[in-house]
């Protein structure tokens, strides 16, 4: 009896030390303790999410995995799974669970450290958000007080609302709804009872019971979970069993965007760092580009398909290693150092056959690879040359090659390789500048260089339109003759000679303006910058956005040697295609915080409504047409954002800069017509539609290949290359590579859309011309056509000897010829 008495008193006054301990403790100490309010507006760390316009994921980033969840959408067998393993009384403690309280309290005494701690969820909540992990007794002492202060002034339902989204659990996975995607991607509210035990189960120790590194230690705490909740009475017998006979099914799921375009996250993502600095990846943006997931699809799909055309017209280069021996080990340890390129996965030839080879995949798996999809694999000795076509695989690969297959739709594989040309495309809306599609290279895995918006390349002849531009614009008209003929430029300080030419080497004499520039003759250009002169012809360029130290001061202008990003082109030729303004590319189309508020809504310059009218556009000048079709739906579009929070009254719109004159963009995309329906971008034909225009651009030695077209809804600018300037081929031009990728985008993005170019101006002429002299055509005369003209400046009226197509009578208007 006595001894039961001297424990009885012991008990107490331990008990009774503790709480003069704590109630010393809390006078000493809570002064210093932070404010438990600040956990009502506490921000967790979110990471920066980027999508499309129609709101499909396309990029993730912060170190941080989490989706904070609501306490009201936490499942019910969550929240007694969770309880059972980590705090089963915490409905009824008030923040301090005594029993476990005085077991610690005892290992203390008698060890003299910590052991266990008998933390409650509370208690937790308040070391995770205010407190270190160190094992003290004046930092566990805080954490007693902060849990006595959090449960006086939160609710249950937030505390464990805070607990379930800031703990780790393993994986980068901060909060169980991102636990849940990591490890069985689906939310927590899909997970079956096994499955949240598992997640319940990582708290106390998430490297320990990882059900990735530790399947076995997993799925033992994970029945311990369900056994508590069973006799804890939270699920009935039928639901344990059940629960238990349930495999162990957990894997590593990373949250694969719905969209490929790691270049457009990448530009959007600088742009917020630019914006936010390091709190753009913790704040919890939702950013909204202004880029439809179909048009991003289909300008992937038409630079992949056109760098794979390109490539096999040059031949097989030969594997990427010849592995030696026949160790199997040995192979897949180097395939698996190798990463998938744009679906190109890496193999090993195991077999040869006659008509088929077998490869060893990453995963350890052996496949057929049939002989119809080697045959192109001619051996490649240089960009003009290739080796005899191969007769059967046996020529092409030996086992032990480490090679490149492409998966086709129907599971089969074909052969292929990595491409060695890089391309770069980019689509903006010409009436706002708003990026629609951009692509910066083959793969961004291969290279993160983003070719489309970074990489400064000479466009060449798709250069020339801005040259043809400051002439129309400086007096010059679609009809002024110049003479397509031999020019030698001699530099007497450096001793140098200039003789320019043209592609095919030939020369035309004279020849008008428009069908020099659907022809793309170089002498013409060259004439036209130097009587217009390099000073006004630089002032009048850069008007479209061009930065003046791009653009060389001398005439090689005229043939495209400035150094400009696709990108930049693009936003110049912008102007052609939406009547004369000035706009700026922009990506990001607004800003949302983590609770779905609007923090920034793009009002770029616009085109005024009524320039952007859609007509019928006027024809090839020997038949001119100006028939009006429907408007189409204004309140309909493939590009219009998905719906979000309600925005705040829209900002005034802000009207783009006109720089040139509507009737010089007007006649120019006449002109450009012209290179489709006649000249060096007649492929494009193929694709049916009469609202087309554009030009081709090759550099010398095909060292680059361009092309940039467009309608009113669109313009499209795609260039080829190496990434080391070297040539694509003799045979290689802006109208073989870089035209074909243009053709394949844009068949889809105008897919279904009626013909819309700019609407015809005031103050224009159409008038019958003679085309040898460029004069309006007297009565009778033969070949005569149609010719757009300035009203203030019509061409002179022809002589009377002047007639019939292609002659030049005595007092006929001369060519410009000034050299």
């Amino acid at each position: 009896m006595r001894l039961l008495k001297f424990f009885g008193w012991t008990l107490i006054a331990i008990f009774s030390s503790l709480l003069l301990g704590l109630s010393g403790a809390f006078l000493y100490l809570g002064p210093g303790l932070p404010s438990v309010e600040s956990l009502r507006t506490i921000q967790l760390q979110i990471p920066l999410r980027i999508y499309s316009s129609d709101a499909k994921l396309i990029a993730e980033f912060g170190e941080m995995r989490r989706t904070p969840i609501r306490y009201a959408d936490i499942p019910p067998d969550f929240i007694h799974a969770l309880l059972a393993a980590e705090d089963d009384n915490f409905a009824s403690h008030y923040g301090v669970d005594l029993a476990s309280l005085m077991r610690a309290a005892t290992q203390l005494l008698s060890s003299g450290h910590i052991q266990t701690g008998g933390s409650t969820i509370t208690m937790q909540v308040a070391k995770n958000f205010f407190l270190t992990s160190e094992r003290s007794f004046s930092r566990k002492v805080n954490e007693i007080l902060l849990a006595l202060q959090i449960e006086r002034e939160l609710s249950k339902e937030e505390i464990l609302e805070l607990y379930v989204n800031k703990i780790y659990l393993g994986n980068r996975a901060y909060g169980i709804e991102a636990a849940a995607q990591v490890y069985y991607g689906k939310s927590i509210r899909e997970l079956s009872l096994a499955q949240m035990a598992m997640i319940a189960g990582l708290p106390k120790a998430p490297s320990r019971f990882n059900p990735l590194a530790n399947p076995a230690r997993s799925k033992e705490r994970r029945d311990w979970i369900l056994g508590r909740m069973y006799r804890l009475g939270h699920i009935d017998e039928a639901r344990y069993q059940q629960a238990l006979a349930e495999p162990a099914d957990a894997s590593y799921h990373v949250q694969t965007p719905e969209l490929n375009a790691p270049y457009i996250a990448e530009l959007a993502r600088a742009e917020l760092v630019g914006r936010y600095g390091s709190d753009a990846y913790t704040e919890g943006f939702r950013v909204i580009t202004t880029t439809p997931s179909d048009l991003q699809e289909a300008a992937n799909g038409a630079v992949r398909q056109g760098l794979f055309d390109y490539d096999r017209r040059h031949g097989y280069r030969g594997p990427e290693a010849r592995l030696p021996g026949a160790d199997r080990s040995a192979w897949l340890e180097e395939l698996d150092k190798r990463r998938n390129i744009n679906g190109l996965e890496p193999a090993v030839v195991t077999q040869v056959g006659g008509n088929s080879i077998r490869v060893l995949m990453r995963n350890g798996d052996e496949e057929t690879v049939n002989w119809e999809s080697m045959a192109w694999a001619r051996p490649f000795i240089s960009a003009d040359s290739m080796g005899p076509r191969p007769q059967r695989p046996g020529q092409v690969v030996k086992p032990g090659d480490l090679i490149r297959v492409l998966r086709q739709e129907d599971g089969s594989l074909a052969f292929g390789q990595v491409p060695a040309a890089q391309s770069a495309l980019v689509s903006l809306d010409p009436r706002d500048g708003a990026i629609r599609a951009l692509v910066g290279g083959f793969s961004f895995e291969q290279s993160n260089y983003n070719r489309a918006a970074q990489a400064k390349r000479q466009p060449g002849s798709s250069f020339k339109p801005f040259i043809y531009s400051a002439a129309l614009d400086r007096g010059f008209t679609a009809a002024s003759l110049i003479n397509d003929a031999p020019i030698v430029f001699v530099d007497p300080y450096l001793d140098t000679v200039w003789r320019p030419k043209n592609d095919t080497n030939t020369f035309l004499g004279p020849i008008r303006m428009r069908e020099a520039l659907y022809k793309s003759r170089n002498l013409v250009s060259i004439r036209l910058l130097q009587n217009m002169g390099i000073d006004y012809a630089l002032d009048y360029i850069s008007r479209f956005g061009f930065d003046k130290r791009d653009l060389p001061r001398n005439l090689s202008l005229a043939l495209g040697t400035a150094n400009l990003t696709p990108l930049e082109i693009a936003a110049g030729w912008s102007t052609f295609a939406n009547g004369g303004y000035r706009i700026q590319p922009y990506l990001i189309e607004r800003i949302e915080n983590r609770d779905g508020k609007l923090l920034y809504q793009a009002n770029p310059p616009r085109v005024p409504a009524e320039e952007a009218a859609p007509v019928e556009p006027v024809d090839a000048p020997e038949a001119p047409t100006t028939a009006e079709v429907p408007q189409p739906d204004a309140t309909a579009s493939e590009d219009t954002p998905p719906p979000a929070s309600p925005l705040p009254e829209a900002p005034e719109p802000i009207v783009a800069e006109r720089i040139v004159d509507a009737r010089t963009t007007y006649i120019m995309t006449n002109m450009l017509q012209d290179v489709i329906k006649r000249g060096t971008a007649r492929r494009a034909l193929e694709m049916g539609r009469s609202d087309l225009a554009g030009k081709t651009g090759t550099t010398n030695e095909s060292k680059d290949s361009w092309f940039s077209g467009y309608n009113a809804d669109y313009i499209t600018t795609v260039w080829a290359g190496f990434d080391q300037p070297e040539s694509l081929g003799s045979h290689e031009y802006g109208g073989t590579v870089a035209l074909p990728i243009w053709m394949n985008f844009m068949n889809v993005a105008l897919k279904d859309k009626p013909p819309h170019l700019q609407s015809e101006p005031e103050g224009l002429l159409t008038l019958r011309i003679n085309p040898g002299s460029g004069r309006i055509a007297s009565p009778g005369t033969s070949g005569a056509i149609f010719e757009l003209f300035k009203n203030e400046a019509p061409p002179p009226m022809a002589s009377e000897g002047e007639s019939g197509q292609g002659t030049l009578a005595k007092d006929a208007a001369p060519p410009i010829d000034l050299f």
